[in-house]
């Protein structure tokens, strides 16, 4: 136990500065916040996420990122566990996301799986058809879906490379080369053609949700590039 406190000490320049030094600490915990991102991928999703947390300021937000490789559904159910243990620990989520595409799964899957989340509070990022939608608008709008292969080649034109998949290192290459800030304005665009043609996820097709989840986690990255 330290000594006790004289009033003489308070008008110290050591004490100033330890003050100072506490008050900043107590500021710093209170503005950290922390997201959970659960992507339906092992690969492609989480390691573009990854890209992006590296570039977050970490005494401001934390984000955990977990790749599961299971179906909208299950993928629901991941979150909800992980979000648990979270909470056992004393160490809640602020936003909680999962991260999925339509791919092949049933329409009303999907579009259950969106509701599920919803009523457990999470948020969705989601993609009809694919994850890759995102990549391409960074490049140009599009409004009519494509198959696997047709976004696997069209990727690789605008990238002029041939597209890797699983490539860690996708977000340095569509903001080096891409527009993001178009990409969200093209994503935008979409969600409201969709609303405005009163369609579910499951039939909205192309669109993504992804652009979202971006626009909170830029939030902290224009903190420490301004």
């Amino acid at each position: 136990m330290g000594r006790p406190l004289k009033l003489s000490d308070q008008n110290k320049d050591w004490f100033l500065r330890r003050s100072i030094s506490q008050v900043r600490s107590t500021e710093t915990r209170e503005l950290r916040k922390r997201f959970l991102i659960v992507c339906e991928g092992t690969k492609t999703e989480p390691r573009y996420f990854e890209s992006i947390k590296r570039e977050l300021p970490r005494n401001t937000v934390q984000v955990e990122i977990s790749g599961e490789g299971c179906n909208t559904l299950s993928l629901i159910s991941r979150a909800r566990k992980i979000i648990s243990s979270r909470i056992s620990l004393d160490y809640p989520f602020d936003q909680v996301w999962v991260v999925f595409d339509r791919d092949s799964f049933k329409p009303d899957d999907f579009d259950n799986a969106i509701k599920s989340a919803e009523a457990n509070g999470m948020h969705c990022a989601w993609s009809n058809g694919a994850f890759e939608l995102w990549y391409i608008l960074h490049f140009e709008y599009r409004n009519t879906g494509m198959s696997r292969t047709e976004y696997q080649g069209k990727l690789s034109d605008l990238l002029g490379e041939p597209y890797c998949k699983n490539a860690p290192d996708m977000y340095q290459k569509l903001k080096r080369i891409g527009n993001q800030i178009q990409a969200v304005a093209r994503a935008k665009r979409l969600q409201r053609n969709s609303k405005e043609m009163s369609l579910p996820p499951s039939k909205s097709n192309p669109c993504t949700t992804v652009s979202t989840l971006i626009e909170e986690l830029n939030r902290f990255i224009v903190q420490i590039e301004g």
